[in-house]
């Protein structure tokens, strides 16, 4: 039986990826690196401090990870209070209200900082609705490693067989099914070379995730796996 949601929160929850890309850019200029679309892509739902790991070795950089990752959070907190178009993805307000009304339990798991998580729940209202909010930045690992995962059910206080994850990239799936939760690939218009072959079920519209349906979709899938 479904009893709760682990929502990720870039590109599922809000859509900040624009934001994210303009200031990982700016900081890429800053440090005078080049960074293909290739590459950029494979960063998709891993932690800011690991993708300036990542740089940090590609590009035999000699400045320290935490040096890029302040760069690339000062870019992004200035855009994040400048720009008025960073809104919710349409549709998943009413999909986490109806979650909710429903008596589901209701993580947040995203490997944006804490400092980002808690200005998005505070600009959009969403406290209210979440028992608890996990940072991949916190963690020992980053997607697709599964701790965040592991620890978002432990955080739910059910147990994973009865928890869900709606995530929208390659990383975050594999995190989810690697940590033996169901998965929800959400494939949106803003999803952009992310592979979903691996998630248990892959929707486009929130609306085919409403509770009633997949309270009865659920447990038949479950009982296949």
């Amino acid at each position: 039986m479904l009893k709760a949601v682990l929502f990720d929160m870039d590109g599922v929850i809000v859509n900040t990826e624009p934001l994210h890309r303009k200031a990982y850019h700016l900081m890429f200029d800053d440090v005078n690196i080049d960074v293909s679309e290739t590459l950029y892509a494979s960063f998709t739902g891993q932690s800011t401090r690991a993708i300036c790991e990542i740089l940090v070795d590609h590009f035999k950089l000699p400045l320290g990870p935490h040096t890029l990752v302040e760069l690339k959070r000062d870019h992004f907190k200035y855009l994040f209070e400048n720009d008025d178009a960073l809104d919710l993805l349409p549709g998943v307000l009413d999909l986490i209200k109806d979650y909710h009304n429903n008596g589901l339990t209701l993580v947040l798991a995203s490997s944006a900082s804490m400092d980002n998580i808690n200005n998005i729940f505070e600009r959009f209202n969403l406290d209210s609705y979440f028992v608890a909010k996990l940072s991949g930045a916190d963690l020992k690992a980053s997607k697709p490693h599964p701790e965040i995962f592991e620890k978002a059910a432990l955080a739910s206080g059910h147990e994973r067989h009865e928890c869900m994850v709606i995530e929208d990239s390659t990383n975050g799936i594999k995190a989810a099914i690697d940590a033996g939760i169901f998965c929800v690939g959400y494939d949106s218009l803003h999803s952009q070379d992310q592979d979903y072959k691996h998630a248990d079920l892959v929707v486009s519209h929130f609306k085919d995730l409403a509770y009633h349906s997949i309270s009865e979709h659920f447990n038949p899938v479950l009982a296949d796996k």
